[in-house]
């Protein structure tokens, strides 16, 4: 079966959700093509900086979802090796920008809102890409149930293995030699931990945690296995993983220890921490190639150093929906092959925005981890006395950037 589609959406996590929730917001329409079954919720949470909450009220969910979360100004830093305390920013109202608001929320919390402002039909579940062809102006999109979409516009949100990626030809995204443990924790009470953000940097390992409201706390733990003594045979062990990460946490802070203590064992996960090289993002064909393009990880994967990287991705969905619109709208165009002509200016334009703020990110969140993690004499004197203040600046600076309104 073959059927046409004028724009197509290649995953349904946060950034293909909210790039068809954006071109919905602009009149356009577009279908999601999502492998799994059903909506995928799993992931745990992610801190979400001025950043993404300009982003999300650009698509008109940011107010709903802060209702669900809690808003955090305070940020301490300690010594992963003694459990001293290295840094600390209070960003009160004569230091921070108007609208500033960074929280942590849960992602289920997050894709649910968007897919319930999506038109009903706008998710298509079970429909796995197996294939992508070029068709003069058009795309061919094979898929597992053996229909085939022929569509204008191809838009990769399918993550760091992107098939569409693949398909553009990018290289894949490269080891960074750093692996992270993330969790989840729920009391059935009030959890009593203030609306702060907590990190401890050194010897190899970051650990912090955050509250997502008053009765559950996001953490994560990275690592350079060489300096930790890892044994990559844990990852498949739930038990193993909670094992390694409480050695960790047991030389650094007892509230660390007993958060991740209290951590079951289906609140675990274990990734290798992967980037895309920076130089990558600079060539233009890498982010539109064909009327074909790339969002959030399929495009700029990137170590977890700053937060950025659902941040960025929701950049990118409102940037892109608005770039396309644009180009769409800017003419009245009936013939189909002017109008994917017309859309090839509005994605160049897009991956012209985007391509030094995404440069930037990777560079900076890699740079920074490198600078947290090392276990060097002369890094680790520095990490204590200076970088750790400059890393919490840093975040915060990152993330204050507007990625503009929907309608210029």
């Amino acid at each position: 079966m073959e059927i046409n589609v004028d724009i197509v959406i290649v995953g349904a996590g946060i950034g293909g959700l909210a790039t068809s929730l954006g071109l919905h917001r602009l009149g356009v329409r577009s279908i999601v093509l999502e492998s799994s079954d059903s909506l995928r919720t799993s992931g745990f949470a992610l801190a979400l900086w001025t950043n993404a909450w300009r982003a999300l009220d650009a698509l008109g969910v940011g107010d709903s979802l802060r209702q669900r979360s809690i808003h955090f100004t305070r940020f301490q830093a300690f010594s992963a090796n003694s459990g001293l305390p290295t840094a600390e920013i209070s960003l009160e109202a004569d230091n921070k920008p108007i609208d500033y608001d960074s929280r942590c929320i849960k992602r289920q919390e997050i894709v649910e809102t968007l897919e319930r402002e999506l038109p009903p039909g706008t998710i298509k579940y079970s429909c796995r890409v197996i294939s992508i062809q070029q068709s003069g102006l058009y795309k061919l999109v094979h898929l597992a149930n053996k229909t085939i979409i022929r569509t204008k516009v191809l838009i990769g949100c399918d993550g760091v293995n992107s098939v569409v990626a693949k398909w553009m030809g990018l290289p894949k995204p490269i080891d960074a030699n750093r692996s992270a443990i993330r969790g989840y924790v729920e009391y059935p009470k009030a959890h009593g931990f203030e609306p702060k953000f907590c990190a401890y940097f050194g010897g190899g390992v970051r650990i912090g945690f955050l509250p997502c409201d008053h009765k559950s706390l996001y953490w994560f733990c990275t690592f350079t296995p060489s300096a930790v003594d890892y044994d990559e045979k844990i990852e498949g062990s739930p038990t193993k993983m909670k094992q390694f990460v409480l050695s960790l946490a047991n030389n650094v802070s007892k509230e660390a220890y007993n958060i991740l203590e209290r951590t079951s064992l289906d609140s675990l996960y274990c990734a290798k921490l992967k980037l895309r090289t920076p130089w990558n993002i600079l060539m233009k064909e890498n982010i539109v190639k064909n009327n074909t393009c790339l969002v959030g990880d399929a495009l700029h994967p990137m170590t977890p150093d700053i937060g950025q990287g659902g941040c960025s991705t929701l950049e990118d969905s409102v940037v892109l929906a608005r770039c396309i619109s644009e180009a769409i709208f800017a003419k009245n165009l009936e013939d189909d092959d002017q109008l994917c002509k017309i859309i090839e200016v509005g994605l160049e334009k897009y991956a012209k925005e985007r391509k030094w703020r995404i440069f930037n990110l990777i560079s900076t969140s890699y740079l920074v981890g490198l600078a947290q993690e090392s276990n060097g004499k002369v890094i680790s004197y520095l990490r204590e006395k200076f970088l750790a203040q400059f890393t919490i600046e840093t975040m915060v600076k990152m993330g204050d950037f507007d990625c503009g309104k929907l309608l210029t």
